[in-house]
């Protein structure tokens, strides 16, 4: 079964296609994995998908559980089961990640969790993540290291429980050893959470050495150049992406919504 399909999505800035029809079918179960060089639209495929306002789609469609999400909010998204781990998490003054955590998690379910429950819960977060003590009761990502808000963002999923899981560059900014933690944390997830699938974004292919995707994709100037398994990785750590990148044309936006329906 699909968890989420991706049909011409093309999301412009002024004249240039930062996505250019973009398809792209997530399957239950699965990891794909979106590889590219800075600035061929990775990031902002992860946040068309979201309905992030400055990252409206221009057309094309979106069905997350056979359901159109196309025109949903963020908030209305994020309840469907679609998690974003932001390439740079931003810091929320005065509000702690644990009282973050359990408004949304009441607000999703309808009524209060068990105060007792969701502190079990999310201290055992904590220690599988090897975080400090007081990072759940302090500003979310107030005054923490790069590292450090990539594995409040891994927290946060663990306890939302996410069922499509977008990891926008999530090994940026981690050491070994925390890339090493927050790899595990996500494939004890994916082992928990049978039905779940992911979307990778990275530039580079150490984070698939510790979670191995099923499809690798290359975008290049806006679009999947290729797509492929596994070897398509370890061709492009040895070889670079020179040979999907040769021959690259302005991407210009004429598409109007109109011509996609």
């Amino acid at each position: 079964m699909d968890a989420i399909r991706m049909m011409g999505i093309v999301k412009c800035f002024g004249p240039v296609r930062a996505n250019d029809g973009i398809d792209l079918i997530v399957k239950q179960q699965e990891i794909h994995c979106l590889l590219g060089e800075n600035g061929t639209g990775k990031s902002t495929l992860s946040k068309a998908i979201l309905s992030n306002k400055k990252y409206t789609k221009d057309s094309g469609k979106i069905y997350f559980d056979n359901v159109d999400i196309t025109n949903m909010t963020t908030d209305e998204i994020a309840r469907k089961g679609i998690f974003l781990a932001n390439q740079l998490p931003c810091e929320i003054d005065g509000v702690t990640t644990a009282d973050f955590l359990r408004t949304a998690i009441n607000y999703n379910e309808g009524n209060t969790v068990s105060l007792f429950e969701f502190i079990k819960k999310i201290n055992k977060a904590e220690k599988d993540l090897e975080m400090k003590d007081d990072m759940i009761h302090r500003s979310i990502n107030k005054g923490f290291s790069g590292g450090e808000k990539k594995k409040n963002e891994i927290l946060q999923m663990k306890i939302l429980e996410p069922k499509f899981i977008i990891l926008d560059e999530i090994d940026s900014g981690l050491d070994v050893d925390s890339l090493r933690i927050v790899s595990e944390n996500i494939n004890s997830y994916l082992k928990e959470h049978k039905e779940a699938s992911v979307l990778m974004i990275t530039h580079y292919t150490r984070l698939l050495e510790y979670i191995k995707p099923d499809f690798v994709h290359i975008m290049v100037d806006g679009n999947i150049k290729v797509s492929g398994n596994y070897d398509l990785a370890l061709e492009i750590e040895k070889e670079g992406y020179g040979k999907y990148t040769s021959n690259k044309e302005d991407n210009l936006c004429t598409t109007t919504i109109d011509e996609i329906k």
